[in-house]
C-alpha cells in the first residue's frame, strides 16, 4: 500500500510538471548578462524633479546587469521628456486619471544618439466620493509611485531585451 501511494505521488508530480512545461510556463530569472553587451555600462541623465524615477531605474537596471556610473566607455541613457499629467473628471463620483509620459534615448559620451527616441506611457485612475471620504492625496501619491515604477520597469526591460531601434546613419540610409 505504501508503494502505491508513493508511486501515485510521483506520477502526479510528473504530470503536473509536464503540464506546466507544455503550456509554456518558465521561471523568470535574473541573469547578470541580460542586458545587451553594448549597454552594459550606462550613465543616467534625467531632468530635474525626477528623483523617484532615478531611484527606480537604478534598481531595475542594476538587477538586469547594467553597471551604472560615469565610466569613459559608458553610454548615456537620457530622458528627453518627463511629463506627468493629472486629469480630474467630476460627476457623482470624482475620478482622477494620472498619466506619465517619458521619452528617452541612448547616446554615446559625446551626446550623439545611438537609439531613436522611445516614448512610454503609464496611467492609473481612481475614484472617490468627496462627500464621504477624502483620501485623495494619499491615494494619488501611492498611484504616482506605481506609475513611475511601471515606467522604470518598461525602460529597463526594453534595454535588457535590446528592443530599441538604432538611429540610421548617413551610410546606412543611402541605397
Amino acid at each position: 500500500m505504501h508503494f502505491v501511494q508513493r508511486f501515485a505521488a510521483i506520477v502526479l508530480t510528473l504530470g503536473l510538471s509536464a503540464s506546466l512545461v507544455g503550456c509554456g510556463f518558465h521561471l523568470k530569472g535574473m541573469n547578470p548578462t541580460a542586458a545587451p553587451l553594448v549597454y552594459q555600462k550606462l550613465n543616467l541623465v534625467l531632468p530635474a524633479n525626477t528623483d523617484e524615477l532615478n531611484r527606480q531605474l537604478n534598481t531595475y537596471l542594476a538587477a538586469s546587469g547594467v553597471q551604472l556610473g560615469q565610466a569613459n566607455d559608458a553610454y548615456v541613457l537620457r530622458v528627453l521628456e518627463y511629463t506627468p499629467r493629472r486629469q480630474l473628471l467630476n460627476g457623482k463620483l470624482t475620478e482622477v486619471l494620472l498619466r506619465l509620459t517619458v521619452t528617452f534615448q541612448i547616446e554615446d559620451r559625446q551626446g550623439n544618439p545611438i537609439t531613436q527616441p522611445r516614448t512610454l506611457t503609464a496611467s492609473r485612475s481612481y475614484q472617490y466620493d468627496v462627500e464621504t471620504v477624502n483620501t485623495d492625496n494619499q491615494q494619488e501619491s501611492y498611484l504616482n509611485r506605481i506609475v513611475i515604477d511601471d515606467i522604470a520597469q518598461q525602460i529597463s526591460r526594453q534595454i535588457a531585451a535590446n528592443r530599441l531601434p538604432l538611429v540610421k546613419t548617413a551610410q546606412t540610409a543611402a541605397p
